[in-house]
């Protein structure tokens, strides 16, 4: 077997569920700047994701010397490029996944840094028509989004009002909202955003925010991140500064890390540079990483002055104002409740209503095959490293 064909025979052992690895030449360009020739043909011994396998078993698999595989493997998981979960190793998809371990640790050298960076950045822009796939990824995300927004900070106290009319929770529960995950803990660390990081890197910077207005972190996995020297630490007051910063700068709290029912991590998203808010937003929910909140907005027009703050900054472009009306218009097929508008309003002429009771989702929600660890286990263990 060749060498393309041993990165073809990998790059279709990429995926887990609803998340695949695409068939495409940048693909395996990247796959390259992953894995050389003898780190790839131990990686064609590999399951599928979702599947560990231990030295011994690839030993016995690839023919090759104990040392000589240990010594790939040592290698690889350092790069976090592929998965160590106790002394097993798997495959993780490379979008999201190994993106995220790898653009976070930044252990690789800088050569392959920027190249990773660039092939990252036209994956991610090409997400929605990458997809001869497409529809066989919309079709098996079904009811199983990616992520799902959390609230503003300040939305309890002057954001929320509760539909009456509705057979709802008489209260907002603490999943909702990221105030929730402030109150909870003491230890805060954030991350660099991995996707606006690639397009700094790549020559396309976000024009939202900077990449340093990442991932929010919370509890033990904040301790962790920070003793592996990935996040920064933050005061309590650091963490609220920090999630203003996101909020005022038009970025939507994705739900990310889930622990029963308590949030741990979020990612702060843009509709520009987002591997899973992008998608969701340019093809209108065909591709729908992110599904909504429990909340959608409520336009009071008597109190509205149109300045247009919340058409501008939506990142679903679901406000509009046509020509010639005197008020604004809210599109609820396209919103997914973040929020972003009714935290920037000026004159509070945005309420977030709460509509349904739905709990958010995110890696923990998203289904399995039988005998397979999750995928959430896979991107703790690839965000972690060895």
């Amino acid at each position: 077997m060749t060498a393309v064909d041993l990165y073809e025979t990998v790059r279709q052992k990429l995926s887990i569920g609803a998340i695949k690895t695409p068939s495409h030449e940048k693909v395996i360009e990247l796959m390259k700047v992953f894995w050389n020739a003898e780190e790839i043909k131990l990686l064609s011994h590999f399951p599928k994701s979702g599947k560990l396998i231990s030295v011994k078993e690839l030993v016995e698999n690839s023919g090759m010397p104990k040392p000589e595989v240990k010594s790939i493997l040592k290698n690889a998981a350092k790069r976090h490029t592929i998965a160590k979960i106790g002394t097993r190793y798997g495959l993780v998809p490379l979008l999201p996944g190994v993106f995220e371990g790898y653009f976070i640790a930044r252990v690789d050298s800088k050569e392959n840094l920027q190249k990773a960076a660039l092939l990252y950045r036209f994956l991610i822009k090409n997400t929605p028509s990458l997809s001869s796939q497409s529809e066989d990824i919309a079709s098996k995300l079904g009811g199983s989004p990616i992520t799902s927004p959390l609230l503003p900070y300040d939305a309890q106290e002057r954001l929320i009002t509760i539909d009456k009319t509705l057979e709802l929770e008489s209260q907002v529960i603490s999943m909702e909202l990221v105030k929730d995950m402030i109150d909870k803990h003491n230890t805060f660390a954030s991350l660099t955003c991995p996707c606006r990081l690639v397009g700094e890197m790549s020559g396309e910077p976000c024009a939202v925010a900077p990449a340093e207005l990442g991932c929010f972190v919370v509890g033990g996995a904040a301790k962790l991140i920070i003793q592996a020297g990935f996040g920064r630490s933050l005061t309590k007051e650091g963490a609220i500064d920090f999630i203003r910063k996101t909020e005022e700068a038009g970025l939507v709290h994705n739900a990310m890390g889930v622990a029963g029912k308590q949030i741990y991590s979020i990612c702060n998203c843009c509709k520009c540079h987002c591997g899973a808010l992008f998608p969701t937003s340019q093809t209108k929910f065909v591709l729908k990483f992110v599904s909504p909140s429990n909340f959608t907005p409520k336009h009071d027009p008597d109190q509205c002055i149109l300045c247009e703050k919340c058409l501008e900054m939506c990142p679903m472009d679901a406000i509009s104002h046509p020509s010639g009306e005197d008020q604004l218009f809210f599109n609820p097929a396209l919103c997914i409740g973040c929020g972003v508008c009714a935290a920037n309003c000026p004159e509070t002429a945005i309420l977030m209503v709460k509509v349904r009771d739905a709990t958010p989702d995110s890696f923990e929600s998203m289904p399995k095959e039988a005998g397979e660890i999750s995928f959430k286990e896979l991107f703790q263990a690839i965000i972690a490293g060895p």
